[in-house]
This record gives C-alpha cells, sequence and structure tokens, in this order.
C-alpha cells in the first residue's frame, strides 16, 4: 500500500518537532540536526520537516511506493499525466537511498514519486529540495522525459 509523503520547511525544528509530535502522537522515527520524519500509519503518511529550502511551508507532496509493482505504476501514471518528468535513479536524499521520479502540476506544485532502497548517513547532495526542475544546477536533464 502506497504512503502519502509530505516534506514541510521549517524555521525552527526543534519547536516544530514538538508540535508534529503532540499533533501526531507519536514522536519521529528520524531526527537529524536539520530533518525530522514520520512514518505514520494513521493516517498513513510520510511526513517530513527540513530546514533545508529557501524558506518556511510546503516543499513538497509526494507518493511513497513500497516495492517495485507499485513505483511502475507510479512512473507509468506519470507518463500518462504528459508532463515533463525528472528520474532520479539511486539518489541519496532525506537521510535515504532511493529511486525517484518528480514531476510539476500545473500550478508549479513539485510532486515526487519514490521508493526507498535504504538509509544514508548524509542528507543528499546539497542540491536545494525545492528545485527539482531537470534544468536546476546539479541535475542531469538527459534523465527526464515527457
Amino acid at each position: 500500500m502506497k504512503r502519502f509523503h509530505v516534506n514541510v520547511s521549517v524555521s525552527d525544528l526543534a519547536r516544530s518537532i514538538t508540535f508534529y509530535s503532540r499533533l501526531f502522537a507519536a514522536p519521529p522515527a528520524v531526527v537529524k540536526s536539520d530533518y525530522a520524519k514520520w512514518m505514520l500509519d494513521d493516517p498513513r503518511v510520510n511526513f517530513a520537516v527540513s530546514t533545508r529550502a529557501a524558506g518556511a511551508g510546503i516543499d513538497h507532496v509526494g507518493i511513497q511506493a513500497e516495492d517495485e509493482l507499485e513505483f511502475a505504476d507510479l512512473r507509468q501514471r506519470l507518463t500518462e499525466a504528459d508532463t515533463l518528468i525528472l528520474h532520479q535513479n539511486d539518489t541519496v536524499c532525506c537521510y535515504a537511498r532511493s529511486t525517484k521520479s518528480w514531476v510539476h502540476d500545473p500550478d508549479g506544485v513539485a510532486w515526487e514519486t519514490f521508493l526507498t532502497r535504504g538509509d544514508a548517513t548524509e542528507y543528499g547532495d546539497g542540491t536545494l529540495v525545492t528545485d527539482h526542475r531537470p534544468d536546476a544546477p546539479g541535475l542531469d536533464s538527459s534523465a527526464s522525459t515527457r
């Protein structure tokens, strides 16, 4: 079963951890110096906060697949949406190794579909999370499809 993903950029991580821990009635599953993540079953969501983006607010939303079949289905849906897709294979982001596909909805909201393949000790390569356009600095535009 897929899991909804929300990443919120925050200005004060400790204060946000306290707030969301109370809201969700659970501590985060992952806490780093600039990041925290709750893997909730009620509601079924991967909810993350970080201090990495240019400003506070919703950074991106997404859908996390639990296996290869679900991820292949999500990639097919993105292809059918007829939008530019950025594929990232074996990438490190948010202290995890993943395979991802990124799109923007008609109003510019970044959507991530991904399959997590394991933990990582670092946040990622330093590319801003908010900038997943195929022409963004540090991203390989040849990995984009339409």
